[in-house]
């Protein structure tokens, strides 16, 4: 069997709609438990921008899923509960499948991606950063944090970028998916506010524990913004 990543994008509109899924980010754990070949799974909320952000966004879940095989996967899609609830609550929904390619650090004491597939430049990516800030460095980390959000805004190599995280404040994430790997890295390395980020982050030791990741997307499932989400990597 080989580890595959599953990243399941959720929006829902009214109230009672909202209300669900947010209650969902704790009611919905002793759902996922117990479920064959599923190894690690997250509940995320979002944030209203693109990068990490104080703001929350009641509209848009992520469910990010490690399984043991893409055969699990797929079962729990077509046959599961609470994911099959949470479907019939959307405007619209989509699911990446993906392989991972390269992860470092640690989330809640755990390393949950095997490596199985390496990247390619001209190939597309996703990216996951995740990390839990420091109770003494919240007031530092988000006075500079806005401006790699609005960096990202209109960069033309990035086809979704989504703040997440499991806690509001201080269980933060991102998770973007780039055209090709070779337009992400030019906007690690030469994009000034990015760069001056990872700098800070160096510096003022903003986190407790961190993991950064990227994986090979190689199969979309669903609808986004009006459009196949197959339509997102198109280049």
């Amino acid at each position: 069997m080989s580890q595959i990543t599953t990243c399941s994008f959720f929006k829902v509109a009214g109230f009672a709609n909202k209300w669900w899924a947010l209650k969902q980010m704790q009611m919905g754990i002793y759902s996922l438990r117990g479920i064959k070949g599923l190894t690690f799974f997250k509940i995320l909320g979002s944030g209203d921008k693109n990068g990490f952000s104080s703001v929350p966004n009641f509209g848009t879940y992520v469910l990010l899923c490690v399984w043991n095989s893409e055969a699990s996967a797929e079962e729990f899609f077509q046959e599961n509960s609470f994911y099959k609830s949470y479907v019939n609550r959307c405007q619209e929904n989509f699911t990446v499948y993906c392989y991972n390619a390269e992860s470092h650090g640690y989330w809640n004491q755990n390393k949950p991606f095997v490596k199985t597939k390496t990247l390619n430049s001209n190939e597309p990516v996703l990216v996951l950063t995740r990390a839990t800030i420091r109770l003494n460095k919240l007031l530092s980390f988000w006075r500079n944090v806005g401006k790699v959000s609005q960096s990202l805004d209109d960069y033309a190599g990035v086809a979704l970028s989504i703040g997440v995280g499991e806690w509001p404040l201080i269980q933060q994430a991102t998770i973007s998916i780039w055209k090709t790997q070779a337009e992400m890295l030019d906007y690690a390395y030469k994009n000034q506010n990015h760069k001056e980020m990872v700098m800070l982050t160096r510096k003022l030791n903003w986190y407790k524990e961190e993991l950064f990741a990227r994986f090979v997307p190689y199969r979309f499932e669903g609808f986004w913004n009006g459009q196949d989400a197959q339509k997102m990597i198109d280049v």
